[in-house]
This record gives structure tokens, C-alpha cells and sequence, in this order.
């Protein structure tokens, strides 16, 4: 199905026409199926309605009631995932007796699991509708995690910890994909960003969190780590009760927007990929297992996979051991769990203010370049400070420098490759390919601070600047790349293709226009 966008000249006025083309891939002169009879009445509705709706209204609507339950997901998510840092430093290690090399096991594995079940999770996010598969998979992280505190020896946090990846590997990947069911490329960045930074909040309100339930040290004879585990494992499964009642499905059947505003955003969503050709194909949303072929054959992705380590290395390896590494400087766990909150509040408002120049410019690349170039600098000045030696203002000054790079490099870096993806199932099993394969970093980061290195950590930030470095050479060439394509598609008609071949085949018709 084709939108012709065509103009009458009238004097100055221009008037823009719509025509409904429907053809079968084998036979173009074949008549309309019902579908494509009942899609063309759907577009024309929505044209009818354009009138009535008021975009901003629509949008406000949507952020209201979509973005705060997400957002706390993905800040309990983030929460659960990351605690193990705040409990090793209260005592996680002695009273199970386990070595530095053993911690790092236990960090690589969730890892593992979380990569494997991250396509099949968004394959089934639309077929089994995101208001019942997120909140189900939030129970069961949520019981996974409750259940860590009661582990005994390194056996059990290992096996926990291998099920907490099983069971957190469709939240993120999910809720990614989930915005982008509702908000076109131009929009999609700032909600993102929204959500994501839940994580950066995550990580302020984790130390503070941590900080408290330790006290509890003592009661009912557990240690204060397991009691971080305890309660905010509980604080999931209650969240998630919740999530089941306010968690919206999609933007055909939410309750909060009326009839026209339905019709005008399903209606832009449909046709955002080639909008800029003056062919506008529709995206096909139907499931084919050709569609999840493609995603697993895109070199888009692949490309962008070093992007996303380039970013994921410094988020996991900080996140997970920032609290280590400023006791290591000196301060008190105490005060070591507080340093991390400034940290994590400064990135968060750096996030949701880069992702909304990004998307009122149109434009990714540029403002990921430049976060990354943040994060280098704050590595190497961990790495000059660390080789100096008794600099721990500067250390922590670096680490600064390198969370606050971080935090909106990674919306951008999601964003921009969903933003290239067409047709719903692709884009569903595409952005689990690079979030899952990308979050293999978090196995590999979890190993760059080893005990041995303490307290200056050279190599590991070494390393986490060396993976920085090739996502930055990643960043430019992708644009290159896309830049390429586009100039080669400017002015190319459908050509032998028919519309819904065109429609077919995504990203790769000439119609479609890739974000820079």
C-alpha cells in the first residue's frame, strides 16, 4: 500500500491529494484484499480527522499516561541488576567467602542468559500484548531477586544470578520497542531518554537505598547486603501487581485518546519511514519469519553493534563497580555509596536534554559523537589521575565526566537504529539482535576491575577507553554509510517493485530515507 503525496498548484496554495494503490507482490493488477480495503478507509478516516486532532495535546496525552510506569520498569530493572555492587561493599564477599574472580563470574553470567532470551521476549511483546508480558516477566525478576538474599555460597548467587538474566531480558529491548509503537522518529529520543534515565536515577537511588537498608544489619539475623536484595525484590513484584492495570497496549485501543487521535497516530507511524520521498509506504505489520531473517542479515546492525559496545562497556563497568572504585579512593562505604548520587542526577538531566536537541534537529550521530568524546576524556583522566597516584578528587572528577557522557550517548545509540529499522517485526527482532548481542559488553566489562588492580584501576579504564574509541569510529562510519544510501535513493521511483513489495521490504525500498 502506497500513499501518493501529489500537489495541485491553485495560486499559492497548495493542495495535497491522497490515492490508496494496492497491489499483490505477483499480480498487480489483482484486486484489493480486504485488508487493503479496510487499511485504505482507515487512512482516509485519518486524513478526515487531522483537522480535529491537536498534535501536542496528543503527544502530552501519551507522555502522561505511557512514560512514568515505564520509566519505573526500567528504574527498578536497573535497580535489581546493579545492587550487587552496592552489596558487595557492605559485605557480600566475606560472609559467603568468595573470591574477586568469583564476583566477576557472577556479574558476566547474568549477561549470558539476558543476550539469549532478548528476540524471542520482543517477538512475543506484540503477540501476547505488552500490558500482560511486561508485568509477567517483572514478577518473575522480581521474585529471582527477593530470592538472592537468601543464597548461602557462591553456587547459589551464581545459578540466581543466571536466572535474573533469563528473566530481565525482554524489559529493556521491550520498552525500546514498545515507544517506538507509539512515537515516530522525530519524537522517539526524548521518551527514550525519559525512561532511561530512570537508570541514571536508578543508580543515584540505589546508593542512597543501599545506604539505609544496611542499617537493617542484624535484623531477623541477616546481613544488611541480603537485606538489599530482599526488599527490592519485594519492591518489584509489587510494582508489577500494578503495571498489569496501567500498562497501555497499543495506540489502536488506548482508551485515552479518542477516536481521531487514534486514527492520526497510527496513521503517522504507518508511513514516518519514507515520508521525505513523496512515495509513502506503508510499513507492513504482519508477522513473517522473513522479516526476523532479515534483522538477523541487516549490516546495519552488526555496524551499530560496535557503536552500542562503544557506549554499553563504560555504563556496565561503571554501574556495577562505581561504588568499588571510590571506596577503593579512600572513602568509607558509607560515603562511597552517597558519592555515586551526584553522579547519577547530573547524568540523568544531560540525558533528557541532549535527547531533545536530537530530536528537534532530526539528527543522532552528532550529538552520540560528541557524548562519546566525553567519555574518553573522562577515561583518560581516571587513567593520568590513577598513574599519578593520591589524586582521588580528580579520579572521581573523571568518572564525572565519563557517567555524564554515558547516560545520553545511550537513548541516541538505541534510538538512531530503531529509527532505521522499518516494519514492525523487524524492528522488533532487530533491536533485540543489537540490544542482546550488545549487552554481551556487560560480560566482558564485568572482568575490566579486578580486585588485583585496586585501587588504581588503570586497566580498566584502559579498556573501557579502547572500546570508546571503536564506537567512535562506528558512529562515523554508519552515517557515512547512511548518507551514501540516501543520496542514491534521491529521485528513484518504485522502479520494478510494486507498492507492497516496496512495503516489504523496509528499510531497503527506495522510498525509505535513513535518519543522519
Amino acid at each position: 500500500m502506497v500513499l501518493n503525496m501529489r500537489s495541485r498548484a491553485g495560486g499559492d496554495r497548495q493542495e495535497t491529494t491522497v490515492t490508496e494503490v494496492f497491489a499483490k507482490p505477483n499480480d498487480p493488477a489483482s484486486s484489493p484484499s480486504s485488508d487493503e480495503k479496510r487499511a485504505a478507509k482507515d487512512v482516509e478516516q485519518a486524513h478526515d480527522y487531522t483537522a480535529e486532532v491537536d498534535p501536542k495535546k496528543v503527544l502530552l496525552k501519551m507522555d502522561l499516561h505511557l512514560i512514568p510506569m515505564l520509566a519505573l520498569l526500567y528504574l527498578l530493572s536497573f535497580l535489581d541488576r546493579g545492587n550487587i555492587g552496592n552489596a558487595r561493599i557492605e559485605g557480600l564477599l566475606e560472609t559467603l567467602n568468595m573470591t574477586g574472580p568469583q564476583y566477576n563470574w557472577c556479574l558476566t553470567v547474568f549477561f549470558f542468559t539476558y543476550c539469549i532470551f532478548e528476540v524471542p521476549s520482543n517477538l512475543l511483546l506484540k503477540r501476547l500484548r505488552p500490558s500482560i508480558w511486561l508485568p509477567s516477566i517483572m514478577v518473575a525478576w522480581g521474585t529471582v531477586m527477593t530470592l538472592m538474599g537468601i543464597v548461602q555460597n557462591f553456587e547459589g548467587l551464581l545459578i540466581a544470578r543466571l536466572f535474573l538474566g533469563v528473566t530481565e531480558a525482554g524489559l529493556y529491548p521491550g520498552v525500546a520497542y514498545y515507544i517506538t509503537m507509539w512515537y515516530c522518529r522525530t519524537e522517539a529520543q526524548f521518551r527514550q531518554a525519559m525512561f532511561f534515565s530512570a537508570a541514571s536515577v536508578a543508580g543515584a537511588f540505589s546508593g542512597l537505598l543501599a545506604f539505609a537498608i544496611a542499617k537493617m544489619d542484624g535484623v531477623g539475623n541477616y546481613e544488611g547486603w541480603r537485606w538489599i536484595f530482599i526488599l527490592e525484590g519485594l519492591l518489584t513484584v509489587v510494582v508489577a501487581v500494578i503495571a498489569f492495570f496501567t500498562i497501555y497496549d497499543f495506540p489502536e485501543t488506548a482508551k485515552f485518546l479518542t477516536e481521531p487521535e487514534r486514527a492520526w497516530v497510527v496513521t503517522r507511524l504507518r508511513y514516518q519511514g519514507s515520508k521525505d520521498s513523496g512515495q509513502m509506504v506503508a510499513e507492513d505489520e504482519h508477522f513473517k519469519w522473513k522479516y526476523v531473517r532479515d534483522a538477523f542479515s541487516d549490516w546495519q546492525i552488526y555496524l551499530a553493534l560496535w557503536m552500542y559496545w562503544g557506549i554499553v562497556c563504560p555504563l556496565y563497568g561503571t554501574s556495577l563497580f562505581l561504588p568499588s572504585i571510590i571506596r577503593e579512593l579512600g572513602y568509607t562505604s558509607s560515603t562511597a555509596q552517597l558519592l555515586t548520587i551526584p553522579i547519577y542526577i547530573t547524568a540523568a538531566v544531560l540525558a533528557i536534554a541532549v535527547a531533545w536537541y536530537s530530536d528537534r534537529s532530526g539528527q543522532r550521530s552528532p550529538y552520540i559523537f560528541t557524548c562519546m568524546c566525553a567519555v574518553g576524556i573522562g577515561f583518560i583522566i581516571c587513567i593520568s589521575a590513577s598513574a599519578a597516584g593520591n589524586l582521588p578528587g580528580v579520579v572521581y572528577a573523571g568518572i564525572f565526566i565519563a557517567v555524564c557522557g554515558i547516560y545520553p550517548a545511550f537513548p541516541g545509540n538505541v534510538t538512531w537504529l530503531s529509527n532505521n529499522l522499518a516494519g514492525s517485526y523487524k524492528r522488533s527482532a532487530g533491536m533485540a539482535i543489537h540490544i542482546g548481542v550488545g549487552n554481551l559488553a556487560g560480560a566482558m566489562s564485568s572482568n575490566f576491575y579486578r580486585e588485583a588492580d585496586a585501587p588504581q584501576y588503570i586497566l580498566g579504564h584502559a579498556l573501557e577507553l579502547a572500546f570508546v574509541a571503536v564506537g567512535l569510529v562506528s558512529v562515523a562510519v554508519l552515517r557515512w554509510r547512511y548518507q551514501s544510501i540516501n543520496r542514491k535513493r534521491e529521485g528513484m521511483e518504485l522502479g520494478e517493485f510494486t507498492e507492497v513489495e516496496q512495503s516489504e521490504k523496509g528499510d531497503r525500498a527506495s522510498t525509505f530515507r535513513y535518519v543522519l
